[in-house]
Formats: structure tokens, sequence, C-alpha cells
């Protein structure tokens, strides 16, 4: 295609076709893909010129389109054929060293020819884009969506060009606002762009929407589920297949196009940690097309102050994860990237992660499912939100659903978490109670937790209190808390530290650590040193073990990332040093301690509760055997 002035698009004024946004598909990767990841073509575009009339009052415009047709003779001042490549999915922060600090505008323009078959849809997919993103097709607005970390699509079958080209078009801004989620400031890198895949999904005229299985916590011999079709369509048949567990049954919509019912399993295994098992789920539509999945059935409850794992008690043994890239610069967007970071997640000695602070890439969750690995997940509610303002909770709750609903079936997600560390008031209390309610809503087979800040009494470093106002709507206490680190002192006497959490509910301590200069060596008191990160967590576990309740710990962070709050030159250098490994992938001195308290933590399993049971069981009759043979001994001498 010849020049093009940014978003015009070759028409006399490009008519807006505001297409009802559709309902979000889940397992996309076992649908019918056309890959639209490769080569892009991009423009900066700092003032939004290719958004904007500068002669409008730009206040009382909302989206005014700069969509003109031009003559040949008219001055032209952008061109996308000519314009620099980059390679989708990435962040154009780490693409281009120009891009390094830049926030604003980025128009990104593909060009592919499709050919959609008869009596077919097509479905474009976008894994996450960050952060605002404005989407056009062939010239035509498909809509827009907010939020940097969760998929979304648009039913384009009306708009693609059968056998010709086609041309996409985003209009992505990534600038911090104080309305948005997360707000103006947050530990991490803003990273830019179409972060990760872009897809066409081919599906028939009535197809799958989403769906999702689940375990009867009290009777695992039952899972219930829930299968909602794109139409309302009445009585439409679905085979649900499970081969290895002789589950072959028949089920039919009703008027609202949803199918639910009971499935009857034999001899289920149940995933956990130590055995991942994963079933070929198959679900086929009268007449059309099959949906297969892989997944696992799992419970996961609170019982007490408890965490129960297919009812039994377990430990969770956990680090917390950033979506940055392993050894390098970037945001996390490949298989083998996932597999670098879960790899030194195993060799930690973990069976847990928490994926710190919004949701991360699908691969990233389905590859530690397949590893055993438990999963916390969260959306990024992160330290001062706009807690009074409506739209910023709907974008919340918007980007809570679009993450339940991608991640519903993964039997190794067990927690949704709804914020990071937010400070009190009542507006912030009504504003997570809501999320609460809702995440709940959504899914009640799965925890609630946040991460709140324990608290220190003014005078008094040896009593932390650990109090907030949301606990009576968390199944989980969870709090971060960095002794030893943060603050005037440091923590020597971890025997004197006295724990104050007035909730009778599991407690898991989901942040706590200190920074270190890898290959920077010294004394123990020395900041910044190996060998001070390794004194904090010596003196931090021994302090954490006093914890009541406590049912796991996640040490910050696995690696070091990249954070422009972090500008101590020499040491930090724009890197979090928080990290167990390095931004290059070295160990600290510090993975040494986590691992070898893992280790203490796997040899010494909590006993579960129907081990106890058939002890006692045992026990009794070993007793009853004794009793018996003495009691017939003494008629014998008789």
């Amino acid at each position: 295609m010849n020049k093009i002035l940014i978003l015009l698009i070759q028409y006399e004024i490009i008519s807006i076709i505001l297409t009802k946004p559709i309902p979000q598909l889940n397992n996309i990767f076992n649908r019918k893909l056309f890959n639209l990841n490769g080569k892009w073509k991009y423009i900066v575009d700092l003032q939004e010129v290719g958004y904007y009339d500068y002669r409008m009052n730009i206040s009382n415009q909302t989206f005014f389109l700069n969509h003109k047709n031009k003559t040949k003779d008219e001055l032209v001042e952008y061109n996308f054929d000519a314009a620099p490549e980059m390679e989708i999915p990435s962040d154009w922060n780490s693409k281009n060293h120009k891009l390094f600090f830049y926030e604003g505008t980025i128009w990104f323009k593909k060009s592919f020819n499709y050919t959609l078959n008869n009596n077919k849809r097509a479905i474009l997919y976008f894994g996450a884009i960050n952060y605002e993103s404005i989407v056009y097709l062939n010239g035509k607005y498909l809509g827009k969506h907010v939020g940097g970390f969760t998929p979304f699509n648009f039913d384009i079958t009306d708009i693609i060009k059968n056998d010709k080209e086609n041309f996409l078009i985003i209009k992505i801004d990534n600038t911090r606002k104080f309305e948005n989620v997360p707000s103006l400031f947050f530990d991490w890198w803003n990273y830019g762009g179409i972060t990760r895949d872009v897809f066409i999904i081919e599906t028939n005229k009535i197809y799958i929407q989403n769906y999702n299985f689940t375990l009867n916590k009290k009777n695992y011999s039952e899972i219930s589920f829930n299968i909602i079709l794109n139409d309302n369509i009445y009585n439409k048949s679905l085979l649900i297949t499970i081969s290895e567990l002789n589950i072959n049954a028949k089920f039919y919509s009703n008027k609202k196009g949803i199918i639910s019912g009971i499935l009857y399993p034999e001899n289920l295994i149940l995933w956990s940690p130590e055995n991942p098992k994963l079933y070929t789920l198959k679900l086929k539509l009268e007449d059309d097309e099959e949906l297969i999945d892989q997944i696992g059935f799992r419970s996961i409850e609170v019982s007490g102050n408890k965490i129960l794992l297919n009812g039994n008690e377990i430990f969770l043994r956990g680090v917390n994860i950033h979506e940055e890239k392993p050894n390098s610069e970037g945001r996390l967007n490949s298989y083998e990237d996932v597999k670098i970071m879960l790899d030194r997640v195993i060799e930690l000695g973990c069976n847990f992660v928490r994926l710190a602070h919004y949701p991360h890439n699908e691969y990233m969750i389905r590859e530690a499912e397949k590893k055993g690995i438990l999963i916390w997940e969260e959306i990024p509610v992160y330290w001062t939100i706009a807690f009074d303002n409506i739209d910023t909770l709907n974008n919340a709750k918007n980007q809570l659903t679009e993450l339940i609903y991608r991640d519903i079936n993964r039997a190794n997600v067990i927690i949704w978490s709804i914020s990071n560390e937010t400070p009190l008031s009542k507006s912030r209390d009504n504003f997570l109670s809501k999320l609460a309610i809702h995440a709940k809503s959504l899914d009640n087979s799965r925890l609630i937790s946040m991460a709140i800040m324990g608290k220190y009494k003014k005078g008094n470093y040896n009593n932390i209190f650990i109090n907030d106002n949301i606990a009576e709507y968390l199944d989980i206490i969870s709090f971060n808390n960095y002794f030893g680190w943060y603050g005037k002192k440091l923590l020597k006497k971890p025997a004197k530290i006295n724990w104050i959490i007035p909730y009778n509910k599991p407690v898991i301590i989901s942040e706590f650590g200190a920074g270190a200069k890898q290959g920077y060596h010294g004394d123990k008191f020395t900041r910044w040193t190996e060998e001070f990160q390794e004194n904090v967590y010596i003196q931090n576990l021994k302090t954490i073990e006093k914890i009541p309740n406590l049912v796991g710990t996640v040490p910050w962070i696995l690696n070091d990332f990249l954070s422009p709050r972090r500008m101590l030159n020499i040491i930090q250098d724009l890197y979090n040093r928080k990290g167990i490994f390095s931004n290059e992938g070295e160990k600290k001195l510090a993975f040494n301690i986590i691992k070898k308290f893992y280790e203490k933590k796997k040899e010494k399993p909590l006993l579960r509760k129907n081990i106890r049971k058939e002890f006692f069981f045992c026990f009794s009759l070993f007793i009853i055997k004794i009793s018996l043979s003495i009691f017939l001994s003494s008629k014998k001498i008789e």
C-alpha cells in the first residue's frame, strides 16, 4: 500500500463501525489460529498528530478521527511503508534504545492476506497490549481496550477482505494516568506495545465461547460444568468426552445458549504438584467443530487456619516473579523465556509462585500447570489508585473478569489477588470489597487474597500488627514485610519479634527480602552485598516460622528487574536488586538459604487429614488385636 497518513485509510470519510464487543474466548491455543505475529511497521507519535486535529478544541472532543481523503497534490508527512519494523510480540522499550524511556503513543500496522472459509467466523484476538489500544481493520474502527495485561477480541467476519490484502492499524498509548490501573506510580518498567500474541481465530457460526469445569470439593466423583455458546440457540447438542475417565455424555443448550450439568468420572487422579495429571477434554457441538483442552481436576479450600489441596494440608513454598525476560531486558513473551524461569523456580525448591503484580502471559500459566507449580494471580491495583473513581473500579473489575475467564480451567491457579499494598481509607475499602465480591461471583472455586502491609507501633519494632478491614472478604491473610531492609534498624534479634494477627485464617507472607548487587561482597552488615542479603534471609526465616497459622512463604523476588524508581548508580542502575538471581541469571548467596529452608519443608510435610485418620484407625485395630490376644491367652491359661 502506498503512502498513508497515520490512521487515514483511503476512503472519503471512513465509516466508523462501532462493532459490538464480543465476549472473551478462552482456550485460545487449542483453536484454529492464523498467526499475525512477526514484523509490524511502527510510527512514533508523541503529540498524537494522527489522532487529533489541532484546529479542534481538544478539551471538547472525545475521539475525533483524523481520517480524510488526500489528493495527489496534498502534503502527506507519514508513510507506513517506509517506517521501521518491530518484531511482535515485544515491547518498544527494549527493541529500540531511543524508546527505552518512552511513554506515549505509537501506531502499529500489519498488512496480510487472509482466506475465510464459507460459513465461518473470524475473530481478531490480542493476548495483551499495554496500555490503551484503539484498533482499526481496513479503515474500520473495531473498538478500544483499556488495560495492559489481559486478552480481548473482536468479531471481524464482516470487515475482513477475503483473498485480498488487509491492513490492521493500532494506536497504542502507555501514558501513565492517575485514574488507570495501575496508576501513576508502580515499581516495574512500563513496557509499551503489543506485548503478547496476535491471532485471527477461525470458528464456525455457532461456537463455544468459554467454559469451566469444576471438581466438587465434597465429592470427588462429581465434576460440574458450564459451557457458554456465542448465540442464544436452544437445544443445541454437545458431546463431552474424557476417554480416560470413561466420560462420553451428551447435553443440550438452554434458551440462553448455556449448557450445564454434572459429570461422573471413574478412577479420577487429582492434579497436584507431585503428580500434575492432565486429561484430554473434547467438546463436540452438533454438526460443528470439536474443541480440545488439556485439563486437570483438583480442589482447593480453607479449613480453619489451613489450606487444603485435594483435602490435604499443604505448605506453599513460593517465590515472586515479574514478567521480564530471564537474562535480558524486555517483557517475557515466549515459551523459551517461561521454561528458563520455571526451571529456576523448581531448582529453588518451590511448588508455588506469585505472579506479581498483574496478569502474566498465558504461556506461564500453562507451562507451570504441566510442571506442577501452583499459581497466585493478581490484577495491578497497586499502591495508590483512584479509589473514588467509578471508571477506575470498572476498569479493575474488567481486568479481573478477563483474567478469570482466561484461566478459569487451569488447575494450578488457586488464588485470585485483588490488590497489593494499598493505603487504608474508606473509599479503598469500598473499592476492594467490591472486587472481592466480583471475583467470587465469577469463580467461587478458588481462594481470594491480597497483599497487605504489616505495621509497627512507633518506638516498638518488635511487635508487628497485621490488620485490615478487607480481611472479612479474604480466604487467606497475606502480607508484605521487609524487616531488616527498610527502616532504621536492621533485624538482629528475630527471637524478639511478635506477630499479632487477629484472624483464624491461613497466613502467607507474600513478600520479604533485601537487595544485593550480584558479585558485590563484604560483611553481613554492609548494604547491597550478597552477604547482607543472605543474612537478612537467615534472620527473616527464623522469625517467619513463628508466625501463627503460617501456610506459605514467598520471597521477593526470583530475578532482578528493571524499575525507574531504582536510580542508585553503580549498584542499582535502574534495577530492583532484590532478586535471588541477577538480571543476567547468576545466583546470589541467598539462593542456598531459601533452598535449604524449602528442603526442610519438603522433608517434614504436614500430616494429612486422611493419613491421621488411617493412622488412628490402624492403631485402634492394633490395640484391639493385642487386647484380644491377651484375653485369649489368659483364657488358655485358665
